[in-house]
């Protein structure tokens, strides 16, 4: 198949394409995207199933659900070889100023993140992000896994960050605001000034502190329970608030946005309601259907590909 330009797509803002996003070079032009975010299977040895109706359960057995993935592997090897390839389509469509977020948890995560520095080189490594579903943890020997991982890489120090966009704000406390915040600005904006290496920073009362690298504010509750409308029943779905988070931290509106693993359709909503451009892959029949149904309920155009 030729590559597919991306920017002759028509009108549509949201293009879902049922496909491996080891095809993403086929649909998507050289340096198009801005941002890529891949959630792919974290190689917990299962196979998940989602809920689609009332009864069902996602675990295995006499009322489970349909399966939505399978995320078994022979070894670690197998997965992180599997996982390279795809890493390397994403790589081949991003912009110079593009970057990628890598989500997963304890059990790849290391070892994955050996795979971007190859990948993308080890000087794209930008950080990374603690996000704590709040979803508790099983008792077992050892800590318990209660946290899942975001690489963030982004080839050129050129990279987009909006670090002073609302979604990675948050207020300061009260007592800082009383203590430090007593100067006033000609708009009436109150602020505090520190020098830090001889180099003065102002920060502004109105603008919130940086929330930093560990997110506990996008509970994983909010986007798995029948009783929220943002639930679609597939599992492993990620809240909509924390998909919002990346998309405006590392894009500019009218860009393109990728997700590789589109499961339920959270970047794409999150992108589109952010007035980017997105694309989302996925090989699952089931995320396919899920993606769909969802976008068409929240009024969001878009195309299905192939």
């Amino acid at each position: 198949m030729k590559r597919r330009r991306e920017e002759n797509r028509g009108d549509a803002s949201i293009r879902l394409v049922a496909s491996d996003s080891l095809a993403v070079p086929q649909f998507l032009a050289d340096a198009s995207v801005a941002l890529a975010y891949l959630d792919p299977p974290f190689a917990v040895g299962v196979e998940f199933r989602a809920r689609t109706q009332r009864g069902e359960l996602r675990a295995a057995g006499k009322s489970a659900g349909p399966v939505a993935y399978v995320d078994k592997w022979p070894t670690l090897d197998a997965y992180l070889a599997w996982l390279e390839e795809r890493l390397r389509a994403v790589a081949s469509v991003l912009a110079p100023t593009g970057t990628v977020w890598l989500h997963l948890d304890g059990r790849a995560v290391h070892e994955a993140k050996r795979v971007m520095d190859v990948v993308f080189g080890r000087d794209a490594f930008r950080g990374e992000v603690i996000w704590v579903p709040g979803n508790g943890v099983k008792t077992r020997r050892g800590p318990g896994l209660g946290h899942q991982t975001l690489l963030c890489y982004a080839p050129s120090d050129a990279f987009t960050w909006n670090g002073k966009d609302p979604a990675l704000r948050a207020p300061f406390a009260k007592t800082s605001l009383a203590m430090h915040f007593k100067s006033v600005d000609g708009e009436g904006r109150a602020y505090r000034e520190r020098v830090v290496n001889k180099r003065a920073y102002r920060y502004y009362a109105d603008e919130g502190r940086a929330i930093g690298s560990v997110w506990t504010d996008c509970p994983s509750m909010v986007a798995n329970t029948p009783l929220r409308d943002e639930t679609t029943g597939y599992p492993t779905q990620k809240p909509l608030k924390l998909l919002d988070r990346i998309v405006r931290a590392s894009s500019r509106e009218g860009e393109l946005v990728l997700d590789g693993f589109c499961g339920s359709g959270t970047t794409l909503e999150a992108a589109a309601r952010a007035g980017r451009r997105a694309i989302g892959f996925d090989c699952s029949p089931l995320a396919i259907a899920t993606t769909k149904a969802r976008l068409e309920k929240a009024g969001l155009g878009f195309t299905l590909e192939p």
